[in-house]
């Protein structure tokens, strides 16, 4: 992979992401298949910053009822980036 709008789909705004703001660590939702050392590129290259540390997690798609038949919402990636001291997101 090598183009950063494949790798990173999304900075994520939840509740547990806004307390992680403070301590400047951002959720992002990533590609799947991205491991840490191109999801740390990518954030470097578009947010201008540097990155400290990138911790990687797959949330598991859950069942749900779609009419009478059961289907399943797809598996995400998140990361959660600690950028080093000094560095800030912008977020809009």
């Amino acid at each position: 992979m090598a183009h950063t709008d494949v790798i990173i789909k999304a900075l994520l705004h939840t509740e547990k992401s806004s307390t992680y703001a403070g301590i400047a660590k951002y959720l992002f939702l990533v590609d799947n298949f991205a491991n840490k050392i191109q999801i740390k590129k990518a954030v470097e290259l578009l947010y201008k910053v540097k990155v400290k540390n990138v911790n990687t997690f797959v949330a598991i798609g859950k069942l749900k009822k779609v009419r009478h038949q059961l289907g399943r919402t797809s598996d995400t990636k998140k990361a959660v980036v600690t950028l080093a001291a000094g560095q800030k997101i912008e977020v809009a």
